[in-house]
């Protein structure tokens, strides 16, 4: 993800990553699942590529998507099945359009979550709330 504007080194990585369970699992239990969303460590477009092989579903939310929603592809699910979903967000600088066309061809539905961009932190959160439509 070459526009990425945030440069953390490791320690700075692995506390973000702490911060980042704990409010999944909060979250999780404030909601009454009982599956806590998993969270992965940073990675780069080329890394994705190895990690997304043992997913069923591969989503990624791109600011500069204008027609299919997130919404949209999680209303398609066969919800009686128990799928792997990765849900891919990018950094703060947003994916290069060659990163986009790089995962299309690895079957990723590419979707929207809203109209106007938000804060990146935000994304997560709005994800998981669009996956109980």
């Amino acid at each position: 993800m070459n526009r990425c504007i945030v440069k953390l080194d490791e320690k700075s990585k692995i506390k973000k990553i702490e911060r980042w369970k704990k409010i999944a699992e909060t979250a999780a239990k404030q909601s009454k699942r009982d599956i806590i969303p998993k969270i992965n460590n940073f990675h780069n477009i080329k890394n994705i590529f190895d990690l997304i092989k043992e997913y069923d579903i591969l989503i990624c939310t791109y600011e500069n998507e204008s027609e299919n929603s997130l919404k949209k592809e999680l209303l398609k699910l066969d919800r009686k099945k128990e799928l792997k979903i990765a849900i891919i967000i990018g950094p703060e600088g947003g994916i290069e359009p060659e990163e986009i066309e790089l995962l299309r061809t690895k079957k990723a539905k590419i979707v929207t979550i809203r109209k106007k961009n938000f804060k990146n932190r935000n994304s997560s959160c709005c994800c998981f709330r669009n996956y109980n439509v």
